[in-house]
């Protein structure tokens, strides 16, 4: 049996290595035409165009770290970054302003196509590019950070009193006999530090740029969005360009900050050929990798492999597809914002649902893992960002298959507990069987198990028979 799954696993390995092998030669086949990086733009000015479509996380920033790097080194001249995002996780929207701050050509935000928004992270990365320009009907705005707005259960903020003039305080402080008192912000201290945090880190971002600072702290603060025209009035955007080409005839003798100190970008950028840099097969999967729900997959996989590996030592495939999906799992999990309370429960949750097959307690440590994993895998991902989440649906699919998996094995239990006792010595009775050898001694075989058996009649091998009487580990058998 083993060396069976070991010839299966084996072949697993060899199929996938082929895959890789096949996938990585049909790359080097492919026309020059059809490359994502032309060969002549690598030898050669050219602007790179790079893209940041959806939620951003650390795949985003892997993607355009390094993908900057390998155009820099290509011969670039200006990054333009086609920009739609509902927002994004703190840590990579801050790797990502970092790295446009200390690069020395320029970068350009452009927030495409018509439709397309720059919300909460995007608007930051906005506000740190060297030029941020948008397509009309686009938008952009509430960068309040999102985390802020406190754990399941948690109370709401009391509303902000009304505002009282100095004056009138003065007066009311002096009837009372004590000074009066000035009213604090609502929330929490832990809410007022991240968001000053916020307010102060995207005003420096327009200062550095010379942008409106003040509108900055306003969709912070009070989730304040504005249309590519009203953006434009209000000095949060350099550019409002329906196109590319608009685009790049406005940026020609402009002027940018960079780390050396002010540049101006050539009035011959339009002429330089757009090379468009699009994500490879690794950023593809850690994409995939570090998307929520995969790594919510991916974990429970990798502990139930784990659990039937130890059931059943040898089974090899359990153990190697769980340890497997456990690692990804893990390296997920170690860059998305997770709560560890919730990782807790999911992996008792599952331990209790294994345990329910082994410990006669009649579902409680069953139902107790179900809820323990429901519990938990709405706790593991704390974050509000669209698209940084686990589906409601999931959740609930998952819950569904464990609790039927569960009723399924109880109702197998109720089965076996209705079923008369047979004694020990007579369980093969009623049997039946294949003859497996004749000579020189009557061998036959019950589900895999060879017994040596006695005939009054000739049989011959293949023959079915039934067992009429067992003694010891002699079958007496009769043909059917």
């Amino acid at each position: 049996m083993n060396k069976r799954l070991s010839k299966g696993v084996l072949a697993c390995l060899l199929l996938l290595a082929q895959l890789c092998f096949t996938y990585c030669v049909a790359q080097e086949a492919q026309p020059q035409g059809q490359n994502n990086e032309p060969a002549a733009a690598q030898r050669g000015p050219h602007i790179a165009q790079l893209s940041i479509s959806g939620p951003i996380g650390p795949a985003t920033t892997d993607y355009l770290i390094r993908t900057s790097d390998k155009a820099r080194k290509g011969g670039a001249r200006l990054f333009i970054v086609n920009m739609d995002t509902p927002g994004g996780l703190d840590a990579a929207t801050r790797d990502i302003i970092q790295h446009i701050l200390a690069s020395d050509i320029p970068y350009v935000t452009y927030v495409t196509p018509a439709g397309a928004r720059a919300a909460s992270a995007g608007t930051y990365i906005l506000y740190a590019s060297h030029v941020a320009a948008m397509t009309p009907s686009t938008t952009l705005g509430a960068a309040t950070p999102v985390q802020i707005g406190g754990m399941p259960g948690q109370q709401e903020p009391p509303a902000k009193a009304p505002e009282v003039s100095e004056d009138k305080a003065g007066e009311e402080g002096e009837q009372n006999g004590e000074p009066k008192k000035r009213e604090r912000d609502p929330g929490s201290a832990m809410e007022r530090k991240v968001v000053n945090d916020s307010v102060a880190y995207i005003r420096g971002l327009a200062h550095r740029n010379g942008r409106n600072a003040d509108w900055a702290e306003k969709a912070v603060r009070d989730a304040a969005t504005l249309t590519a025209r009203e953006a434009r009035a209000e000095n949060v955007v350099d550019i409002v360009a329906d196109n590319q080409q608009q685009l790049l005839q406005q940026l020609a003798d402009r002027d940018v900050i960079l780390p050396s100190g002010k540049q101006k970008i050539s009035g011959t950028i339009a002429e330089l050929p757009v090379v468009s840099y699009e994500p490879d097969w690794r950023n593809e999967l850690l994409s995939l990798i570090t998307n929520p729900q995969v790594a919510y997959i991916l974990l429970l996989i990798g502990i139930y492999g784990l659990i039937f590996e130890g059931y059943s030592p040898g089974a090899i495939v359990p153990g190697v597809v769980g340890i497997i999906c456990l690692l990804l799992a893990f390296y997920a999990l170690q860059v998305l914002p997770i709560n560890y309370a919730g990782l807790a429960l999911i992996i008792v949750g599952a331990l209790l649902i294994a345990a329910e097959l082994f410990v006669p307690s009649f579902g409680a440590l069953g139902i107790g893992g179900v809820v323990a994993l429901v519990i938990g895998s709405v706790m593991l991902i704390d974050s509000d960002v669209p698209g940084m989440r686990i589906s409601k649906t999931m959740i609930g699919s998952i819950a569904a298959i464990s609790g039927l998996a569960l009723l399924g094995f109880l109702y197998a239990v109720g089965r076996s507990l209705r079923k008369p006792i047979v004694a020990a010595n007579q369980a093969m009775v009623g049997r039946t069987a294949v003859v497996s050898v004749v000579e020189p001694e009557l061998l036959v075989k019950i589900d895999g198990e060879i017994w040596r058996a006695r005939c009054d009649n000739l049989l011959t091998e293949g023959q079915l028979v039934k067992v009429t009487a067992e003694q010891g580990l002699l079958l007496q058998v009769v043909p059917e």
